[in-house]
């Protein structure tokens, strides 16, 4: 098998014991699986959970803390315990792991998202395994990921890597929930992520699968996006994660080969770009930049919203809504300006030719 960039992301479930704790032998487990794949020439990258499991004993709580207070404490304290071990377990296998604490902000602000890759990426050039973490020290509602299922997904496409491991409690997506339903069946192979599935995995009584399941879906749904197949599901040994790549991983693949993947600048504009304006075009521009890979030149654009400046990523509405999102070429005052121009222009007179607002390769449809 030719060399992978792998994204394996372990939750809580699959890090902790009944009262919330690190459950060292399975600690160990995934070590020994990372490790095997590092062994096999795959580059990793680990999305791990558990910071808060491997701190909140140490604050004297008697459980796994409810309040935002408690959990950003317990993760103070938990973060540094929990690298502290993987360093230790991946020494035994020469393996050098290195910190990355994110929060949503890192994504949004361009530099830092640009930072983030090439750290990253310099890091698996050395040989070294990046351990990735959302940080939920400093991390506020509004600016988290939501889950590090949604964080191992943006990962993945962020790095363009060639497949995303999701390790559970459960051993993949079932058509109704196994702990009610005996008769439920797992889904081997999926192609694509419902509205449906994702609905029907809302609260209690899931139909397909337990709590969590949901994160778990919309990570899936994103990831494919991004051109990244997945595997959610779970497994035992230190070959478990070498035979999920082989095909014989106890879970279910999700996996459409007419999905490409999205270049790191589009994937910004996409997920984590904020709107500074918008642009209203006719229907002629509309079927041009969706139907016919041409960028949007001033000719199609009929209104402009808010005040934006080159290189601000501006929504595009066409007759019928929201089309997509794009990095501008020019300024919201430089375009009306052109659109002011256009309309002054006798149809005698040879067009002035006119600036791309929107590149093609800086276009990302909704």
């Amino acid at each position: 098998m030719k060399k992978k960039r792998i994204v394996v992301k372990i939750g809580s479930s699959s890090l902790t014991n009944d009262r919330g704790e690190i459950d060292q032998e399975k600690f160990q487990d995934h070590v020994n699986a990372v490790a095997a794949l590092r062994k096999a020439k795959h580059e990793v990258i680990l999305v791990s959970s558990g910071a808060v499991a491997a701190g909140f004993a140490m604050l004297g709580y008697p459980s796994r803390p409810v309040t935002i207070k408690g959990r950003q404490a317990a993760a103070a304290v938990g973060q540094s315990l929990l690298i502290e071990s993987y360093i230790e377990k991946f020494s035994t296998f020469n393996i050098i792991p290195a910190q990355i604490l994110l929060t949503r902000n890192d994504f949004s602000n361009r530099e830092q998202y640009r930072n983030a890759f090439s750290t990253i990426i310099e890091l698996l050039e050395r040989g070294i395994l990046p351990i990735i973490n959302e940080n939920d020290t400093v991390s506020v509602e509004e600016l988290t990921f939501g889950d590090n299922d949604m964080l191992s997904a943006l990962v993945s496409g962020f790095i363009h890597a060639d497949q995303l491991i999701i390790l559970t409690d459960i051993n993949g997506i079932y058509d109704a929930n196994p702990h009610t339903n005996r008769i439920a069946n797992k889904l081997h192979h999926l192609e694509d992520i419902t509205d449906e599935m994702l609905l029907s995995a809302d609260g209690p009584g899931s139909k397909v699968g337990t709590g969590g399941m949901k994160s778990k879906l919309l990570a899936a749904k994103t990831s494919l996006s991004l051109g990244v197949p997945v595997f959610i599901g779970n497994g035992v040994g230190s070959e478990k994660l070498l035979n999920i790549l082989h095909g014989s991983g106890d879970g279910t693949y999700i996996s459409n080969d007419s999905l490409d993947s999205i270049n790191t600048n589009r994937q910004w504009i996409a997920y984590h770009s904020e709107s500074a304006g918008k642009i209203y075009v006719d229907q002629g521009a509309e079927e041009a930049i969706l139907y016919n890979g041409r960028s949007l030149l001033p000719a199609g654009v009929f209104k402009v919203s808010g005040t934006f400046k080159k290189g601000d990523v501006v929504e595009v509405y066409g007759l019928n809504g929201l089309l997509g999102k794009g990095e501008v070429s020019c300024s919201s005052d430089h375009l009306k300006k052109e659109m002011e121009k256009r309309r002054e222009e006798h149809s005698s007179l040879p067009p002035t030719p006119s600036v791309e607002i929107i590149h093609r390769d800086r276009w990302v449809q909704i």
